[in-house]
């Protein structure tokens, strides 16, 4: 697809379904949602990002190897598991900590870096496949 109106588009496009996809996956406790659903939107915001600029323009936008972010979500999400290990509690527990933010009080908790691991590793393993299709149709004549 070359077409000016999804060239124009496109860019405002992605910017959404990302912002979408980080409020999913912040979501996925609470509600339906979660890493695994959010990594796929993500993946899919840069599959049209693809098909509008290019596989370069993707991969100069990521500045990351997307297996770099999925081995990186790997880590994150077996850390966070491991965290409760040091609580002498059995392996994925949940930890939460409460940070006060001037009235607010925040909880953070392992779950939430679980989930954000499965959303690099949803995110950088489906990206590396888009890429890798884009990138094969690109070299057709």
């Amino acid at each position: 697809m070359s077409t000016v109106i999804f060239r124009t588009l496109a860019p405002l496009i992605v910017v959404i379904m990302l912002v979408f996809s980080l409020y999913i996956c912040l979501r996925g406790h609470n509600e339906p949602g979660g890493g695994f659903i959010g990594g796929l939107i993500a993946a899919a915001a840069m599959a049209v990002f693809g098909m509008a600029s290019g596989v370069g323009a993707v991969r100069r936008a990521l500045r990351l190897d997307p297996l770099a972010i999925a081995g990186s979500g790997l880590f994150l999400a077996g850390a966070s598991g491991l965290a409760s290990l040091f609580i002498a509690a059995p392996f994925m527990t949940s930890i939460w900590l409460p940070i006060e933010l001037g009235e607010t009080v925040v909880p953070v908790s392992t779950p939430l870096f679980f989930d954000l691991g499965v959303y690099l590793v949803v995110f950088g393993t489906l990206a590396a496949i888009a890429l890798s299709l884009e990138s094969d149709r690109e070299e057709e004549p």
